[in-house]
């Protein structure tokens, strides 16, 4: 993806805004899938773009608060 902050601050603005872009799509596949006439292609792109996200989220999530094992 981009650039990563440095701080846990940065992170948390870094993921909401990913969760917001995450959301967005779904609607946005939600909307092209309710088409009759819908490109299944361009819905299976953001389909895939909707995953990558969603792993972006969780890798940041985790450097945010790391697991600790106790």
């Amino acid at each position: 993806m981009s650039e990563e902050p440095a701080n846990d601050e940065g992170l948390k603005a870094k993921v909401v805004a990913l969760r917001q872009e995450h959301e967005d799509l779904g609607a946005a596949i939600d909307a092209l899938a309710g088409q009759a006439n819908a490109d299944q292609l361009q819905i299976a792109r953001l389909k895939k773009k909707k995953l990558a996200l969603r792993d972006e989220i969780t890798r940041l999530s985790g450097r945010i608060t790391p697991d600790i094992i106790a």
